[in-house]
């Protein structure tokens, strides 16, 4: 079983996502939004996705995961 990160660790990662997926300016505005305004994350989780169905969230996670292999895919070797 993996260690248990420590709270540091936790922030910083959770920050580097942000950071790499909104951009440095949206991730610091999301954070804010947080901060600013009365968040229930449960409650939020519960409802993030209350008007799809299960094939739709299937189908969504499938493309986004092959927008995932499609940007990682690596670069054609030198054979020259």
């Amino acid at each position: 079983m993996a260690a248990m990160k420590m709270d540091a660790e936790i922030k910083a990662l959770g920050f580097e996502i942000l950071a790499r997926h909104l951009g440095l300016v949206e991730a610091e505005r999301f954070i804010t939004l947080i901060q600013r305004e009365r968040f229930d994350y449960t409650q939020w989780r519960q409802n993030l996705f209350a008007d799809l169905s299960g094939e739709e969230i299937s189908r969504r996670a499938m493309e986004l995961q092959r927008q995932k292999a499609s940007s990682h895919t690596p670069p054609p070797e030198n054979t020259g």
